[in-house]
């Protein structure tokens, strides 16, 4: 019963093909692989973007602190909620890797309003010496309340950073995730939405560690190579990226992958929907569960062997309602999730 993160999970049997497939011989190092040559046309398929610049890295904080420092100076800020991932999980690395930029927080949940965002913006002088200045736009899809922007949504997000000439950043950790929970395709909840960047997530969703960074209009692309090499993150054996990230485009396995990750939440939730005492942070629309359950509650699963993220200790009053996260992948089991429901409401 293993529900803390969908990082734990094994890697697609597509993706550990295509490592061992890719695991003989010798390759070109440093992304001149004819396999990554292969992920950048099919990424450029799966996006509908004929001219986006494509790139590997292994992490997440990787993908989303090298490309918001293409697309921010240092005097800039970015926009994001004060819930992002680069808010509060990434120690400062957009900070570090922008050569000081700021955040400036919007809203107070986790996702922002295009009111909200222009009221940041515009609160933010421009012009004066001593005042941060305005920089990109951040959003989470998924975000990290196990939440989704809308495509109407992200429309008006970008619309309003437009208006005042500013990049608008896709964290995509989960984007495979959102894709599936809005039915739409890539290229509509990207580029067409009005998104300049994103990242591509594979490795919350059955790569062993791989992120793809897109930039939309190409005329980013020799920064963020210089900025990937000089941040440490571009791969000698790089082909070991490349692999993952075309076993994870074959037969779109990025949303097979997916589907069965967000259908394993739909189930998770619907069996704890009728206990009494279990309630609802947010209407979970991904992969991602948000809600509280007695102290009582969490002792007997903790007993029964659960594993997931607690935001309390499992000492104190009983009755108290103590916060969890609840994290499906693609492999976990019905057994699993059944065990998990009933250890709960025994």
């Amino acid at each position: 019963m293993f529900f803390a993160s969908d990082n734990a999970g094994p890697m697609r049997p597509e993706v550990a093909r295509a490592l061992m497939d890719a695991d003989s011989g010798h390759a070109r190092p440093y992304g001149a692989d004819a396999l990554m040559d292969e992920v950048r046309a099919q990424l450029r398929e799966t996006f509908e973007a004929p001219e986006a610049a494509v790139y590997l890295v292994a992490t997440g904080t990787a993908a989303n602190a090298l490309a918001l420092a293409t697309l921010t100076q240092p005097w800039q800020t970015v926009f994001c909620t004060p819930l992002a991932h680069i808010q509060v999980d990434e120690c400062h690395a957009p900070e570090f890797y922008t050569g000081g930029a700021k955040l400036t927080l919007v809203g107070e949940e986790d996702k922002m309003t295009s009111d909200q965002l222009r009221a940041a913006i515009d609160a933010c002088a421009q012009g004066d010496v001593h005042c941060s200045q305005r920089g990109p736009v951040q959003i989470t899809q998924v975000t990290e309340m196990g939440r989704v922007y809308s495509l109407d949504e992200l429309r008006a997000l970008t619309a309003v950073a437009k208006d005042y000439g500013l990049p608008t950043f896709m964290d995509g950790a989960r984007f495979a995730n959102a894709c599936v929970a809005l039915g739409c395709s890539p290229a509509e909840m990207s580029w067409r939405a009005g998104v300049d960047a994103l990242s591509f997530g594979g490795t919350k969703n059955g790569c062993a560690g791989v992120e793809a960074v897109i930039f939309f209009d190409p005329r980013h692309a020799w920064e963020f190579e210089l900025r990937r090499k000089r941040g440490a993150h571009l791969f000698s054996k790089h082909r070991y990226l490349s692999a993952q990230m075309r076993g994870y485009l074959a037969d779109d396995t990025w949303r097979s992958a997916a589907e069965a990750a967000n259908a394993k939440a739909a189930r998770l939730v619907a069996g704890l929907r009728d206990l009494p005492d279990f309630t609802l942070l947010a209407e979970p629309q991904a992969n991602m569960i948000f809600a509280t359950l007695p102290r009582r509650t969490h002792r007997r699963l903790h007993d029964a062997g659960a594993v997931y993220g607690l935001w309390g200790t499992l000492e104190g009053d009983d009755d108290e309602p103590i916060m969890m996260r609840l994290v499906c992948d693609w492999s976990i089991g019905d057994d699993q999730i059944d065990a998990f429901v009933a250890a709960a409401g025994d």
